[in-house]
């Protein structure tokens, strides 16, 4: 059902400390979008120079938590699988994606969040 880890984003206070900090590491801007119309959030990809996973960087207090974005086959049959599961909390149910596909957002029974995205 689960096929890899796309990103991993983390929370960060000052997003362009983060960004010179992680592009001293080794890792090149990729892309810059905004959560909310307001554009008051931040989303920032990282990307490492080797494979296709990025580090993704936002600065959103209410989700001041770690993220693993998984790319599944169908978002809406791993949501079927997995949602009679009373451990697992949705956070986000499925949705449309704006760039195609679908995206939910879970919390698994460990605490962990993980963004699943896919068809």
């Amino acid at each position: 059902m689960w096929k890899r880890i796309e990103c991993l984003a983390i929370y960060t206070e000052d997003i362009e400390k983060s960004i010179n900090f992680y592009q001293s590491l080794g890792l090149t801007k990729a892309w810059e979008t905004h959560q909310d119309e307001e554009k008051q959030w931040s989303l920032v990809g990282m990307r490492f120079p080797d494979g296709d996973s990025e580090l993704v960087l936002k600065n959103n207090p209410d989700l001041n938590f770690a993220e693993t974005e998984i790319v599944v086959e169908d978002v809406i049959a791993s949501y079927e699988i997995i949602k009679d599961n009373s451990e697992v909390q949705w956070i986000r149910t499925p949705f449309p994606n704006s760039l195609g596909g679908h995206v939910a957002v879970m919390k698994a029974p460990d605490g962990n969040v993980f963004v699943l995205i896919g068809k």
